[in-house]
C-alpha cells in the first residue's frame, strides 16, 4: 500500500516487500499517508537531527 501512496518514497523488492528508496527522505504528505495506512505499522518516521518520533505518535 505504501508504494501506491508514495511511489517516490517506497519501492517493492522481488519478494514484493516495500522498502524506503532512501535512508532519509522528507516526510511529505504522501509519506505520512503511507505511514498512517500501513497495515502492519512498519513505517516509523523520526526527525533526522534529533531522532524524535513523528509517527507513530508516542502515547
Amino acid at each position: 500500500m505504501c508504494v501506491n501512496h508514495a511511489p517516490e518514497g517506497f519501492a517493492l523488492d522481488s519478494a514484493r516487500q516495500s522498502h524506503p528508496r532512501e535512508a532519509e527522505i522528507d516526510a511529505n504528505e504522501p509519506i505520512l499517508v503511507a505511514a498512517e495506512g500501513c497495515p502492519v505499522e512498519a513505517i516509523v518516521i523520526t526527525l533526522a537531527g534529533s531522532g524524535e518520533a513523528v509517527f507513530p505518535p508516542e502515547e
